[in-house]
């Protein structure tokens, strides 16, 4: 698989389970670009995400609080979501404008993952009218 040439910045995300956040992320639209067995490359939306296999120690991913998070930002907010309603954060996580001026969905991966879907809502009322 080739490495996609992207210029940008991106999350590297660890996982408890490597070979069971795979499917989530494909779930989400992404597709496997790259990588081996401990780290792979997803790529969708215009974006990407790395994936490891935490470990012991400081990567391992705790149990009842992961402090990592992923914002994808996309125009196709309401087709994501639409993937995988049955992960959205609810109540709060709901599809909705925010007051930080983003339109979002927030969703629960793997091993607790906060990851956050949106797109400046002026744009979106802007595409909608």
């Amino acid at each position: 698989m080739p490495v996609p040439a992207t210029i940008g910045a991106f999350a590297i995300v660890p996982s408890n389970d490597l070979p069971t956040a795979v499917p989530f992320w494909e779930r989400l639209g992404f597709s496997r670009t790259g990588g081996d067995s401990n780290y792979i490359i997803m790529t969708g939306w215009d974006c990407e995400v790395h994936l490891t296999q935490a470990g012991d120690g400081p990567w391992r991913v705790p149990e009842e609080n992961n402090p990592f998070g992923v914002f994808i930002r996309t125009p196709e907010v309401d087709a994501i979501a639409a993937r995988v309603d049955d992960l959205i954060i609810r109540p709060g996580g709901i599809l909705r404008h925010r007051e930080r001026g983003l339109y979002e969905v927030g969703i629960c991966g793997p091993d607790g993952l906060l990851v956050r879907v949106g797109w400046p809502s002026r744009l979106m009322q802007d595409q909608k009218a």
